[in-house]
């Protein structure tokens, strides 16, 4: 098995993952390179997904991220998603990749005490309770601060840490509803629908990720730490582009449009020959031509009602409809290889399938295969994005519960046998 730490690769002061799982780095990585975050530790103390994925984020470059998590129960992440026999789910491995797991109960004040210990030498706190809730444990900006005035919080949550709906329990869905996105998705002929991942909540923690980011930099010139607050409605709603002034300045209304932007043309999904769907966008004037040429009818291009932007517009529905007839007619692939000869945006629908099958996927090591102690090898999704001299890298898949207690509590803060087993006779860890 690789090691992929060089004895002076890890900080001052932290403990070295003991067995990784790795057996593919990222792209253009060696296993002997400095990770470019590996001088940060995060504590991070969420459950499920908003909090966890931020520290997903900020593991995949290379931070020491403490999990902490409830002993005897640990995330609810370790149970969700689809599960191999035997109970193994095949999400947590990818959410808490390079992350150490350390069991501790936040409900006793031993607990709480261990957490400040650890705080002492922490760079970033992750957490999506509750507001209120680290604060009823002592754990509070203010606490966090007198500890180590450099660390900096980061608050997940689906409404923000104050305003009249802040105490509400908020998860993604009702975030991405209120945010705006729920009501734009789907087919207008039917309710709103949702994506088929947890889009809220992974934006709610990318945004998270990006304040971290932007109060390291902070403290770099003050030399102290401060509160990201991330919300998932707001989260959401940044994303929504120009939806608030269109309403605001023209009364104009966003409605569920299916597979299609109104008023932009050509650019759906269309049927072939073998049953197959692919994406085709041609929608700016330069490129209807030569989507006009790939189909053998250079005089659409000229054809008053889709000479320019705004009539291919006006008249959607009727081109849409001559371009299906036309791809219907051909097979996918030589379909694909055709459009992009005529440097036409196209591209198929992908499935896992496809993706664990494509040449491009393959060339760019978009997906990651890592060796699991008990499922095997296991593929997921490599870093995102590539950094040409320091990029992140997968480490290990998702620890087993505790897997780290002696490694942090004794290494990080020099607990002896006797009290860790101490504590965890008391339930503590």
């Amino acid at each position: 098995m690789t090691d992929w730490r060089m004895e002076n690769d890890v900080p001052a002061g932290r403990a070295q993952h003991p067995d990784p799982q790795t057996i593919v780095e990222a792209p253009g990585s060696s296993g002997t390179s400095r990770l470019p975050l590996a001088d940060l530790r995060v504590l991070e103390m969420g459950v499920l997904l908003a909090g966890p994925f931020c520290g997903q984020l900020l593991a995949d470059f290379g931070a020491e991220v403490i999990k902490i998590e409830q002993p005897g129960v640990g995330d609810p992440m370790r149970e969700w998603g689809r599960e191999r026999s035997g109970g193994k789910s095949l999400w947590w491995p990818v959410v808490a990749r390079g992350k150490k797991s350390v069991t501790v109960n936040l409900r006793k004040p031993e607990g709480q005490e261990i957490v400040r210990r650890l705080i002492a030498s922490t760079d970033v706190v992750v957490e999506n309770f509750r507001p209120g809730t680290l604060e009823r444990w002592g754990l509070g900006f203010d606490d966090i601060s007198a500890i180590n005035p450099r660390t900096i919080l980061v608050r997940v949550t689906g409404y923000g840490q104050d305003g009249p709906y802040s105490s509400q329990p908020g998860y993604g869905s009702v975030g991405e509803a209120m945010g705006g996105l729920r009501y734009v998705v789907g087919d207008p002929s039917t309710p709103p629908s949702r994506m088929g991942i947890s889009i809220g909540d992974t934006l709610a923690a990318t945004f998270a990720c990006l304040g971290a980011m932007v109060a390291l930099h902070s403290r770099e010139r003050t030399g102290r730490g401060q509160v990201v607050d991330s919300a998932i409605y707001e989260a959401v709603l940044a994303v929504m582009e120009s939806l608030i002034p269109e309403y605001a300045i023209t009364g104009y209304v966003r409605e569920r449009t299916g597979a299609i932007l109104p008023n932009v043309a050509p650019s759906n999904v269309y049927p072939t020959a073998d049953g197959q769907m692919i994406i085709i966008a041609a929608n700016q004037d330069t490129v209807w031509r030569r989507l006009a040429e790939a189909m053998g009818r250079p005089e659409l291009a000229d054809d008053p009602r889709f000479h320019t932007h705004t009539t291919r517009g006006q008249y959607q529905a009727e081109l849409d409809g001559i371009i299906s007839s036309w791809t219907a007619t051909h097979e996918a692939e030589p379909l694909r290889s055709n459009l992009v000869e005529h440097g036409v945006p196209t591209g198929r629908i992908y499935r896992a399938p496809e993706m664990l099958t494509d040449p491009h996927f393959a060339a760019r090591e978009a997906i990651v295969k890592l060796l699991h102690p008990e499922l095997g090898e296991f593929p997921m999704q490599n870093v995102a994005p590539k950094l040409s001299e320091t990029p992140g890298r997968v480490r290990w898949a998702g620890p087993a519960l505790g897997e780290h207690n002696a490694e942090v509590l004794g290494g990080v803060l020099q607990t002896s046998l006797e009290e860790m087993e101490a504590l965890r006779a008391s339930g503590v860890c």
